[in-house]
């Protein structure tokens, strides 16, 4: 007979059936089986060893633990256990579905496998906490920079007081914690994290919270991360959804913990969450949603700033009604704020009361969104701010160590010396004489005794040209020709090489002097006027170009050019010849050279000043948002030419306008100054100063080549017109009533300013410094230097052309006495220009 298998399976069925069941063995009389243990198994038939056979329980009976069968019937058939020990038993019990398996043995795979990734991950954590270092430094938030006036004291520069607020991408103005107001932090606090006092960085709870959340897709009423990994993402990681950055924002989390105080993180995340707008930080968030400061704001304010932390963008209620988006987002708007309201009841901040009132409120203090713009806010735009901060923002990026991003996201408090008080006469002077749509452009620059530039008319219209007439290159166009303005730098330039006023030159209508650089130099005074013999004096009162031709080739062109970038103009007065070398011409000195109306008045300032140059100063002082010092200009104080030759050039100008060309400048106080006017009437210009105010004063169409002022208010516009009623009128808003303005006194070797001339032959109405003469344009050149260059530039009215120098003094005399006959010396007394 074959043995019995020890694990059958389906098959063998029919061997199972036939063996003989064994028979049980009778207990003796009186006999109790031991409690707990199933009875002896009989012998008879059985081979030694063999498992005993137990009884099977019938339905009947009591609920006691009942003897094992050795043979039973399981999921797959009958199973004989006679030869199996306890534990093989137990595995084929299981195998065959014959023991039901406790919860913990079901359940032994995922409990191992999640206790093993619990492990990895503290590991893991416990890793990264001593590999990844909290960072040393904090990175510098982008911050508004403040930009403000010359009434505004160091150290009070604010948004409120400023006239402009310059931003890059993110405008955020940094508080400290106790400027925020509590009712907000209890706002953030409720719904962004209500545990945030009493964790260490990170909330389990929270994270379970937010995980049990997302299973039953509900809408989260508080985010997982705490307001510090909140503050960690934004600062010092990526919003990039990863395995290795939450663990990252865990460790440096728990860190910063044990690093800031909680409040001091509170105060970081407020300046550095993003409110949208373009506003950053709750300050900034104040002003675009509610037009108020931060300070002023309650709980309705404070209720929205907290529930729109999550996504600025969606929440916006004060969208306009034509904006298809606009009512679902006063919807979940009023939802979130309601959210927000009732976890601030729950905590206990605000009553329910408060609540329900609130939560009641229209979206009327939510002011609409206004369109980005350049500098803020800005104040006195009908004044030509926007002109003035543009210029300080392009002047710290280029003359000082001030970058770019400073500007617009340092947080900067910028100190300028712009005085609107004299701004806003400078604006009133042009407009009372020139306010006409055809009229020509007109633009002012007034500095103060210090050297301190308190008025720069640069434009009238800044969104229609940005281009600062006033500042030249660095204002975003090109310089002008100075015209007869610029002879007082060569008369400056004749003293200082020991000339004396006394000097005479013989000041025909038309001349040609020698130059040894490039031939014959064809000059003429206006019309062709014939002057007669004139000092230095009556020279500069009646702006004869061919006196001036020749004391430029006298003294020199290059000391001409030394003598006015030394004493401020900074403008281009060389020509540059076709290999690009930069070349001096005695034509410099009747104005061929590229300046602007800054240079100008930073030029006639030093005159002003005794021959001591200072300035032109635009900021007075620059810091960070704390107060400390970035910037501050150097003095550049420094005696740039003799004071008695400042002293001598000032009292001459007095004379032009005591007598001369600029006789419409007198106002009533000590004055003194020059007219210039270019070619055709393209340029005009008054410079001077009176009671220690320097003012530059030019009118031009700017951009249009061949645009003259031949007809304007039916008047030809030389310097002697416009520009020196405006300078007139702009000195008498200011010095009106003033009795201690100093004068110009009389050098002590001054020769006679009377002088002759020919009947008829002085332009009774602009002045001799009308048509000036320049080599290479004009009706008055017949000859134009070879090798010359004309200059042209797209916001110059004018042309120039390069001009030669002269071959030496005595061609000078030589081209005088053979030009003298063609002046006559009749004794009239030279009438003026009105």
């Amino acid at each position: 007979m074959a043995d019995t298998p020890r694990h059958p399976g389906p098959k063998g069925r029919a061997d199972r059936a036939a063996s003989p069941a064994p028979r049980a063995k009778a207990a003796p009389s009186g006999a109790k089986a031991p409690k707990g243990k199933p009875p002896p198994a009989r012998s008879g038939g059985a081979k030694s060893g063999a498992t005993a056979v137990t009884a099977v329980a019938s339905p009947g009976r009591s609920r006691r633990r009942q003897p094992r069968a050795d043979r039973v019937k399981g999921r797959y058939g009958t199973v004989d256990l006679s030869q199996a020990g306890w534990l093989r038993r137990r595995q084929l019990e299981r195998k065959y579905g014959l023991r039901k398996r406790n919860v913990i043995w079901r359940l032994r795979r995922p409990v191992f496998v999640s206790f093993l990734a619990v492990v990895m991950a503290a590991s893991w954590i416990a890793f990264n906490y001593w590999q990844i270092p909290l960072p040393s430094e904090v990175p510098n938030l982008p911050e508004i920079s403040f930009m403000c006036s010359s009434e505004v004291p160091e150290g009070g520069c604010t948004q409120d007081n400023s006239i402009a607020q310059l931003s890059g991408d993110q405008k955020r103005v940094l508080v400290k914690y106790d400027e925020i107001p509590q009712i907000l932090v209890q706002a953030v606090l409720a719904a962004e994290d209500q545990d945030f006092f009493r964790h260490q960085g990170i909330d389990p709870s929270g994270i379970a919270r937010a995980f049990m959340a997302e299973l039953r897709n509900e809408d989260l009423k508080q985010g997982g991360s705490t307001i510090t990994q909140q503050y960690i993402k934004n600062t010092y990681l990526t919003s990039e959804r990863s395995f290795d950055r939450k663990i990252r924002e865990a460790v440096l989390a728990i860190k910063i913990e044990k690093t800031l105080k909680k409040q001091e993180i509170l105060e970081r995340y407020l300046n550095s969450i993003y409110f949208g707008r373009g506003a950053y930080g709750v300050a900034e968030a104040s002003r675009v949603y509610f037009g108020k400061d931060l300070s002023q704001i309650g709980l309705p304010e404070a209720a929205y700033l907290a529930g729109i932390i999550r996504s600025p963008e969606a929440y916006d209620p004060s969208r306009p009604a034509t904006d298809p988006f606009a009512a679902t987002q006063r919807q979940a708007a009023t939802e979130r704020r309601r959210q927000v309201l009732t976890a601030m009841a729950n905590e206990r901040y605000i009553s329910e009361n408060d609540k329900n009132i609130v939560d009641a409120l229209p979206w009327t203090y939510v002011v609409q969104r206004e369109p980005s713009k350049n500098f803020g806010n800005v104040a006195h735009a009908d004044l030509g701010s926007e002109y003035w901060i543009e210029y300080i923002r392009h002047f710290l990026t280029t003359q000082t160590p001030i970058t770019d991003a400073q500007v617009f996201g340092g947080g900067l408090r910028i100190y300028t010396t712009i005085d609107w008080n004299q701004q806003a006469a400078a604006y009133s002077s042009i407009r009372e004489l020139l306010g006409r749509p055809d009229d020509p452009a007109a633009s002012i620059v007034s500095i103060d005794p210090g050297g301190n530039v308190r008025a720069m008319v640069g434009g009238f219209d800044f969104k229609t040209s940005q281009v600062n007439l006033a500042a030249g290159v660095d204002g975003g166009g090109s310089g002008r020709q100075p015209g007869s303005s610029f002879k007082p730098f060569g008369l400056a330039a004749a003293l200082e090489a020991n000339f004396t006023l006394a000097k005479e030159y013989d000041a025909p209508g038309r001349m040609t002097l020698m130059t040894k650089e490039a031939g014959p130099w064809n000059v003429g005074n206006y019309g062709d006027s014939g002057l007669g013999r004139m000092n230095l004096v009556q020279g500069t009162m009646f702006s004869s170009n061919t006196l001036y031709a020749q004391l430029a080739n006298d003294v020199g062109s290059k000391a001409i050019v030394d003598t006015a970038h030394k004493m401020g103009v900074t403008g281009d007065l060389e020509i540059t010849d076709k290999d690009g070398k930069k070349l001096t011409y005695p034509s410099v000195i009747l104005g061929t050279g590229s300046v602007s109306v800054l240079d100008m008045a930073a030029g006639y300032h030093t005159f002003e000043n005794h021959g001591m140059r200072e300035g032109p100063y635009v900021v007075t002082l620059v810091t960070d948002s704390q107060g400390r010092e970035l910037w501050r200009p150097p003095s550049n104080k420094e005696q740039v030419i003799k004071p008695e030759t400042a002293d001598a050039v000032s009292w001459v100008m007095s004379q032009v306008v005591q007598g001369g060309t600029g006789k419409a400048a007198n106002y009533g106080q000590p004055a003194a100054g020059k007219t210039g006017t270019t070619e055709h009437y393209r340029d005009a210009w008054f410079v001077g100063f009176s009671c220690e105010i320097t003012t530059a004063v030019w009118l031009g169409y700017p951009g249009e080549q061949r645009r003259y002022m031949s007809n304007v208010h039916g008047r030809q516009v030389a310097g002697g017109t416009f520009p020196t009623e405006i300078w007139a009128r702009f000195n008498r808003y200011l010095n009106s009533g003033k009795t201690n303005c100093p004068g110009f006194p009389k050098p002590l070797i001054a020769p006679d300013t009377s002088a002759t001339f020919p009947l008829g032959t002085f332009d009774t109405t602009v002045g001799t410094d009308v048509g000036t003469s320049l080599p290479g344009g004009g009706t008055s050149v017949t000859s134009k230097p070879p090798g010359s260059t004309a200059t042209t530039d797209p916001t110059s009215t004018s042309s120039s052309s390069s001009s030669s120098s002269s071959s030496s003094s005595s061609s000078s005399s030589s081209s005088s006495s053979s030009s003298s006959s063609s002046s006559s010396t009749s004794s009239t007394t030279p009438p003026t220009t009105p």
